[in-house]
C-alpha cells in the first residue's frame, strides 16, 4: 500500500475495513501509545538513579517508531507522553522539596512544561519526514524502507539535528531547564564526550540521537526488506563508524594531555560539606547549632593545612558578628583563606534594597576580596517575576521578595602556600547547568571553576547526581577542572577532561552524610598554559547550526502543508 495522494481521502474516510484489518488499526494504535511511554521510562532510567546510560542507544529510536506514519497532531501527543514519563520519573527527587503543596504542584508543571519538548520532537519528525500519512504502521513502515539510502541517512541526521535544537531551546525559554539532555546519561564515558570540548554537551546528544535512530532504521530495513542485507549492514554501521572514530579521537585527546601535563601548581582545598536539612537552614533558631557544626567541621578541615577552605551554598546565609569574628579567628590562626556562600545586600537606585545570593572571599586577615553575586536565579525558588508590583504573589511561595541577580562573572584570586596564585571563578547552585552562561564564567585568567550548590532541598536522592552528570560536561567544554561543594552530595572534583576525582564519602560510600574532603588540584603552570577549547572560544556554533537546520527543514515541510489545508478548506467552504 502506498501513502495517499494529496487529493485522496485521509486515512479516517476511507471504507471501513475487514473486522480484522480494523482490530489491527487499533492494536497498531494501543502499540504506538505503549511505545511512546516505554521510551519515555527508558530515557528516565538513563539518569541517575539507577542511572543505565546504555538505554539511551534506543529511546530516541522507539520514539520515532511510535510516530511513524501518524498525522502531526497525534505526533505531538504521543511525543508528549514519551517526555511526561521521562519527567515525572527522572525528577521525582521534587517531590522531596519541604513544602508538600508546592513540591507536588511544581513536580507535575515542570514535568508537563518538560513534556513538550518532547511533543515538538515528534510533532517535527512526523512534519519533517514528508510521508503523508498512512492507514497503518506497517505501511508507513514500507514507503520508509523503499526510499533510497542517502535520502533515509539524511532524514535520520536531521532529525538528531532536530533534537538539538530543543535542547538547545529547553536551554534558553522562560530563563532556561538544560537538564538532563540525552548526552548527559554518558557523563562517565570520558573518551565518548571529548567530542564536547568542540560542540558542547549538544554534540554527545547528536551522536547519540543519530545512533539511535540509525539503529531503528536498521530494524525496519530487517524486518521489511530482508533481502536489502547490505542496506541495513550500512544503515547502523555509518553512524557507528563516526562514533568509534570520535571516542578514538577522544581517547587520543586524553592521553595526550596526560603526557603533556607538566608539574605546574598544586592547589589545595578543603571542602566542607555540612549535610544541613533544608528545613534548619530556614530555621533561625537553629542557627547556634548550624555554626557549631560549621566549626567543628571547619577546624577538622583546618588542620590539614589547606591553601583555602571552602562552605557551600546555605551553610549559614547570615552570620552574627559574634559568629563572624570567631570563624574569621579560626581561619586566619591557620593562615588560609576562606570562601562561603552568604546573603549580600546593597541598595538600589530606587532606594529598595536588592538581596544577593553571593559568594565571598576572604584573606586570612579577615578582609573581603571579591563577591561574586549570582547571575542566574532559580525561577520561583529565588525569583518570582512580577512581586514587586504585585505583593499577594509572596503568598503563594515561601521566598518572599526573592534575590536580585548579579551583573557579571567575578574571578577570586588566591595565592597558595608556595608563592604562586590561582583564580577561581565561582557559580552558584544551578548556574553550572548552563552551558552557554559557565562559558562566560571561564575568563582568560580562570584556572578552576568553583560550585557552590545546595542540594539539600531535594533529601538523599538522584538529584544530586543528576546535577554532578550535568556539571561535568562544563570542565570538558572550558578545559578548566570544576570543583563542587556541596550542603550534601555531591562534594568533589571533577579534572579538565570530565574524569570524578575525589568524592566526599566515596562514590560508593556516604555521599550524603556530613564531613570534609580534602583535594589537591594539579593546575598549569599558569593559566595561558591550559587546554583552550573550540568550544570555550567559539560557544554554541554547533547547536545554533542544528537550530538553524531544524527550523528551515520545519518551514520547508510545515508551510506547503498549512498552504494546501488552507486551500482545502476554502474549496469546501465553497
Amino acid at each position: 500500500m502506498t501513502p495517499m495522494a494529496q487529493d485522496s481521502p485521509r486515512a479516517s474516510e476511507v471504507k471501513p475495513a475487514p473486522d480484522a484489518f480494523a482490530r489491527r488499526l487499533r492494536l497498531e494504535r494501543q502499540l504506538r501509545w505503549l511505545a511512546a511511554a516505554l521510551s519515555g521510562l527508558l530515557l528516565a532510567l538513563c539518569f541517575p538513579n539507577p542511572a543505565w546510560s546504555g538505554l539511551t542507544w534506543f529511546a530516541p529510536g522507539l520514539l520515532w517508531l511510535a510516530v511513524l506514519g501518524t498525522p502531526v497532531r497525534q505526533a505531538f501527543q504521543l511525543g508528549c507522553l514519551s517526555g511526561a514519563v521521562t519527567a515525572l520519573i527522572a525528577l521525582r527527587w521534587l517531590l522531596n522539596i519541604p513544602f508538600p503543596a508546592g513540591a507536588v504542584a511544581g513536580w507535575l508543571a515542570l514535568s508537563a512544561y518538560l513534556s513538550l519538548f518532547a511533543g515538538t520532537w515528534a510533532m517535527w519528525v512526523s512534519l519533517t519526514l514528508r510521508g503523508g500519512e498512512f492507514a497503518s504502521w506497517r505501511d508507513a513502515a514500507s514507503e520508509f524502507c523503499g526510499r533510497g539510502w542517502l535520502r533515509r541517512a539524511g532524514w535520520v541526521m536531521s532529525a538528531a539535528a532536530g533534537w538539538v535544537a530543543l535542547e538547545m531551546i529547553q536551554a534558553r525559554l522562560i530563563t532556561g531547564f538544560p537538564w538532563n539532555g540525552l548526552g548527559v546519561a554518558h557523563w562517565r564515558n570520558g573518551p565518548m564526550i571529548q567530542i564536547a570540548s568542540v560542540t558542547g554537551v549538544y554534540g554527545v546528544s547528536f551522536l547519540v540521537c543519530w545512533c539511535s535512530l540509525a539503529l531503528a532504521s536498521a530494524a525496519l530495513l530487517v524486518f521489511f526488506r530482508p533481502a536489502m542485507r547490505f542496506a541495513w549492514m550500512a544503515e547502523g554501521r555509518f553512524p557507528l563508524v563516526v562514533l568509534l572514530i570520535l571516542v578514538g579521537w577522544g581517547f587520543n585527546r586524553m592521553m595526550s594531555s596526560a603526557r603533556s601535563e607538566s608539574p605546574g601548581r598544586n592547589f589545595t582545598m578543603a571542602l566542607v560539606q555540612p549535610s544541613i536539612p533544608q528545613q534548619l537552614i530556614w530555621n533561625d533558631a537553629a542557627s547556634p547549632e548550624r555554626f557549631e557544626k560549621a566549626l567543628r567541621l571547619s577546624a577538622q578541615a583546618l588542620a590539614t593545612r589547606p591553601d583555602v577552605l571552602v562552605w557551600p551554598e546555605g551553610f549559614l546565609p547570615a552570620f552574627s558578628e559574634s559568629q563572624l569574628a570567631e570563624m574569621t579567628k579560626l581561619v586566619g590562626t591557620a593562615n588560609a583563606w576562606w570562601i562561603f556562600g552568604a546573603d549580600d545586600a546593597d541598595s538600589g537606585p530606587d532606594g529598595r534594597q536588592n538581596v544577593y545570593n553571593a559568594a565571598v572571599l576572604a584573606s586570612p586577615s579577615a578582609r573581603f576580596e571579591a563577591v561574586y553575586r549570582k547571575r542566574h536565579l532559580v525561577l520561583f525558588g529565588e525569583h518570582l517575576p512580577g512581586v514587586r508590583y504585585f505583593p499577594f504573589l509572596k503568598s503563594l511561595i515561601p521566598i518572599g521578595d526573592g534575590f536580585t541577580p548579579g551583573a557579571a562573572a567575578v574571578p577570586f584570586s588566591v595565592p597558595t602556600k608556595d608563592g604562586a596564585a590561582v583564580v577561581l571563578s565561582p557559580v552558584i547552585c544551578f548556574e553550572d547547568v548552563f552551558p552557554h552562561l559557565t562559558r562566560e564564567q571561564v575568563l582568560p585568567r580562570t584556572d578552576l571553576l568553583l560550585e557552590l550548590t545546595n542540594d539539600g532541598w531535594f533529601g538523599e536522592s538522584g538529584a544530586q547526581w543528576q546535577h554532578c552528570a550535568n556539571a561535568a560536561f562544563r570542565a570538558v567544554e572550558n578545559g578548566v577542572p570544576l570543583v563542587r561543594c556541596a550542603n550534601n552530595g555531591i562534594t568533589c572534583w571533577i579534572d579538565a577532561h570530565g574524569r570524578l576525582r575525589d568524592v566526599a564519602g566515596g562514590e560508593r560510600g556516604d555521599v550524603y552524610g556530613a564531613g570534609f574532603l580534602r583535594i589537591q588540584v594539579a593546575l598549569p603552570a599558569s593559566a595561558a598554559e591550559r587546554d583552550q577549547t573550540w568550544y570555550h572560544e567559539n560557544g554554541d556554533v554547533f547547536g545554533w547550526s542544528c537550530v538553524a537546520l531544524a527550523a528551515w527543514l520545519a518551514a520547508r515541510s510545515g508551510v506547503p502543508r498549512l498552504m494546501q489545508r488552507i486551500q482545502a478548506r476554502a474549496a469546501a467552504k465553497s
